[in-house]
C-alpha cells in the first residue's frame, strides 16, 4: 500500500483540528528525512577498505533535494509558520561578550584588569542575529583574501589606520572600498622577509627556511600588529597563532582573521593565556605594547611558562633606551630589572641587533633550582594540564613534565612514545586519523548544491580555483586528537584550524599542540574569544551531547556560532538523532538552511549540515 503524498497530506490539512495539523507536520517531517535517507550512501567506516562517497548519481539527487525542500517548506506556510528569529542592533554588529570594558570598570577593576576577559560579569543574553555592518561584502577567497581585505569588512578608527606602528603595520594601503597590505613594489613584503630573516640569522641559522630544521615549528605572536609576520611564517609552513588584546575601536585580531590568519583574543594582563605548559617553540612580541620588567617578571614567566624547553623568545621593541655606539648607529639598552629577570629565568642572550633581543629558554630542567634561594624563582607545585584562565602565578611551570623535551630533540611526527606521553595508544590514534581522512573527503562533498542546490558554490574533492573555495578558517569546536586537522592538512585543503578543547573532557590540548596544530581550552557555556563573522566553517562531532552533560545551553551557544560564522558560512554537527533533531528546528528559526543526512551505517549518529543566510534585516 503507498504511503500519502506530502502534497495530499498538505490539502487535508485546513479541516482537521490544530492538533491533528501538527501531528500530520511532524510525521510529514519524517517521511522527508526517510526519503532524504533512502537516498544518501553509506559513510565510510574506520575498518572499511572502499572508500566510497555519501552521494551516487549527482543530478537525481540534486533535483530531489530541491523537490524536498520545496515540499516542507509549503507545509510550514499559514498560521503556524515557524517564525524567524529578529536581527540585532547597530550597536552588535561587532560586538565580543565578556569584554565590556564600562561595566568592569563599575565593578571596580583598575590597573589593567578592565581589559581582560569576565565572563562572570556579563550576563545579558539576546536572542538575536547580529548583522553584518552596511558594507560588508563576502571576503575574498584564499589566498587573494589574504593580501587584500573589504576596508566594511572590519572596524579601524582613522588614527589606527594612518599609525605608521611596527614593521608589521606600515604599507597598509587603502583603495576605494579595499585594504592591500602590500605595495605594489612589494616593499612591505621584503620587509618582512628580511626581518624574518634577521631573526633566523640572530639565532644561528642560514634562512629562515631553517625554522622548521632547528625545531622551531610553533610560534605565539603577541599583539602581531595586522598579521603580515604571521602570514610570512605560514608561507614557511610554521602555525603562527596571534594573540592580541580586545579592541572596542578596532582588534588585530579582528583584521587577521579576516585575512585568513590564526588568530584569538587574549591578554595576561591579570590571567594565564588558556594553553598549558610548553606549548610554543618560539614567543614573538614587536611592539606588542607589554611593559615586561612590570609585575615583579609576572609576564615574564607566563612566557617562560608556555615556551618549550630550548625556545625562544624574540622582542622587538622601540622602548628600550638608546645610546650611541662608536660607528654612529644607535643600538638598544636593556633595562637593568629585564637583565635581571631573564637571569632568574635561566635565559640566554643569543644576540641583539638594533632594537631585537633574542633569548632562549634553557634545556636543563634543573637550572632553576641551582641558584641561591635570592636569585631563583620557586617552582609551581603539581601540573597546570586544565588550567583555564587562572591567576598569573609567581612560579616556574612544567619542570617535572614528561613533555619536558628540547625543540631540536623532537620528532617531526607523533610516534609511540611521544603518543604514550600524551596517554594515547598508537592504534587508536591510527584508527583515529584514518577515520578523519574518510570523513574530510566526505564533508567537502557536503558544502555543495546537493544539499542545498540554489547555492552556487561548490568546493568539490580537489579544492577548485576561487570563487568555489569559500572555506579558510574553521573551528572544530570539539577536537578530540586534532584529526580534522590533519586530514585537511593531508587532503591539500587551503585552510588552518582552531582546535578547541571543551573544559570537562579529557585534555587532548597539549597532544594537538604537540602535533605543530593551533588550539585553545574553552568552556562552552561562555562565548569564544573572538569577534563576530570570523570563522568560515564551524564542525563538532559529539559536542551537543558534550554541552547536555554540562548542562550548557545549546540554544545560547547556537546563537554564539551564528555571531562567530560568516554569511555563507557553513555548520557541520555529527551526533544523536535526537541532539540533532533539536538543533535543527532551532536553526531553522534562525534561518539556517538546514539538513539531515542519514549515515546509512545501523547507528543513531546523523550529521546536520547548516549554512549560515546573509541576513541584513
Amino acid at each position: 500500500m503507498k504511503s500519502p503524498s506530502l502534497k495530499n497530506l498538505s490539502k487535508n490539512f485546513r479541516s482537521r483540528s490544530p492538533f491533528e495539523w501538527l501531528l500530520l507536520f511532524l510525521v510529514s517531517v519524517l517521511v522527508v528525512i526517510a526519503l532524504l535517507g533512502s537516498s544518501s550512501s553509506t559513510f565510510n567506516s574506520v575498518t572499511s577498505s572502499v572508500k566510497n562517497d555519501i552521494y551516487t548519481n549527482y543530478r537525481k539527487l540534486k533535483e530531489q533535494a530541491r523537490s524536498d525542500y520545496l515540499e516542507l517548506k509549503s507545509l510550514a506556510v499559514g498560521e503556524n509558520q515557524i517564525k524567524d528569529v529578529g536581527v540585532c542592533g547597530k550597536e552588535r554588529e561587532n560586538y565580543v561578550p565578556c569584554y565590556n570594558v564600562s561595566a568592569n570598570i563599575l565593578a571596580g577593576l583598575k590597573d589593567g584588569e578592565e581589559l581582560d576577559r569576565h565572563c562572570e560579569l556579563s550576563q545579558e543574553r539576546q536572542y538575536c542575529l547580529i548583522r553584518p555592518p552596511k558594507d560588508y561584502k563576502i571576503p575574498l577567497s584564499w589566498p587573494a583574501g589574504r593580501d587584500v581585505i573589504w576596508s566594511g569588512n572590519v572596524k579601524l578608527t582613522k588614527d589606527q589606520f594612518l599609525s605608521s606602528g611596527s614593521i608589521m603595520k606600515r604599507l597598509m594601503l587603502l583603495e576605494e572600498n579595499q585594504i592591500a597590505f602590500h605595495s605594489q613594489d612589494g616593499m612591505m613584503v621584503d620587509d618582512v622577509k628580511d626581518y624574518s630573516h634577521q631573526i633566523a640569522e640572530m639565532i644561528g641559522l642560514g634562512s629562515d627556511t631553517e625554522f622548521l630544521q632547528a625545531g622551531v615549528r610553533t610560534v605565539l605572536d603577541i599583539g602581531c600588529g595586522f598579521g603580515s609576520f604571521s602570514a610570512h611564517l605560514l608561507s614557511l609552513n610554521l602555525m603562527a597563532l596571534c594573540v592580541a588584546a580586545y579592541g572596542s575601536s578596532g582588534s588585530h585580531v579582528q583584521v587577521a582573521l579576516e585575512r585568513g590568519l590564526p588568530a584569538v583574543i587574549g591578554n595576561f594582563i591579570s590571567k594565564q593565556l588558556p594553553f598549558p605548559s610548553l606549548s610554543y617553540d618560539m614567543v614573538h612580541c614587536a611592539q606588542c605594547g607589554v611593559i615586561w620588567d612590570s609585575k615583579d617578571g609576572l609576564f615574564l614567566i607566563e612566557i617562560d611558562r608556555v615556551l618549550k624547553p630550548g625556545g625562544y623568545f624574540v622582542l622587538t621593541s622601540s622602548t628600550t633606551q638608546q645610546q650611541g655606539s662608536s660607528t654612529g648607529a644607535k643600538k638598544g639598552i636593556m633595562s637593568a630589572p629585564l637583565e635581571e629577570f631573564t637571569k632568574k629565568l635561566c635565559w640566554s642572550l643569543l644576540e641583539q641587533q638594533d632594537e631585537t633581543f633574542i633569548w632562549q629558554k634553557t634545556v636543563d630542567s634543573q637550572c632553576y633550582t641551582s641558584g641561591s634561594k635570592q636569585d631563583t624563582i620557586p617552582i609551581c607545585k603539581g601540573q597546570d594540564m586544565q588550567l583555564y584562565y587562572q591567576p598569573l602565578a609567581h612560579c616556574i611551570s612544567g619542570t617535572g613534565s614528561d613533555r619536558w623535551v628540547p625543540i631540536h630533540s623532537r620528532s617531526d611526527s607523533m610516534n609511540s612514545t611521544e603518543l604514550k606521553v600524551h596517554g594515547v595508544y598508537p592504534d587508536t590514534f591510527f584508527e583515529d586519523s584514518e577515520f578523519w581522512k574518510s570523513a574530510v573527503r566526505n564533508y567537502w562533498s557536503l558544502l555543495s548544491p546537493l544539499i542545498f542546490s540554489d547555492h552556487p558554490k561548490r568546493p568539490g574533492d580537489d579544492d577548485p580555483l576561487p570563487p568555489y573555495n569559500m572555506v579558510r578558517n574553521v573551528l572544530d569546536m570539539n577536537a578530540h586528537y586534532g584529526g580534522l586537522n590533519a586530514a585537511l592538512l593531508e587532503a591539500g585543503k587551503s585552510v588552518w584550524v582552531m582546535n578547541v578543547v571543551p573544559l570537562g573532557v579529557h585534555n587532548t590540548l597539549p597532544l594537538i599542540l604537540d602535533r605543530g596544530f593551533a588550539g585553545v581550552l574553552h568552556n562552552w557555556c561562555e562565548p569564544f574569544p573572538t569577534y563576530p563573522r570570523t570563522y568560515d566553517l564551524l564542525h563538532g562531532s559529539g559536542l551537543l551531547s558534550h554541552l547536555e552533560s554540562q548542562g550548557c545551553s545549546i540554544v545560547e551557544v547556537l546563537f554564539e556560532m551564528d555571531r562567530i560564522l560568516r554569511p555563507e558560512g557553513w555548520i557541520i554537527l555529527s551526533d544523536k538523532l535526537g541532539p540533532i533533531e533539536k538543533v535543527r528546528m532551532v536553526a531553522t528559526q534562525m534561518r539556517w538552511e538546514a539538513r539531515v543526512v542519514d549515515l546509512q551505517d545501523g547507528s543513531d549518529q546523523r550529521l546536520l549540515v547548516c549554512q549560515k543566510s546573509f541576513v541584513r534585516k
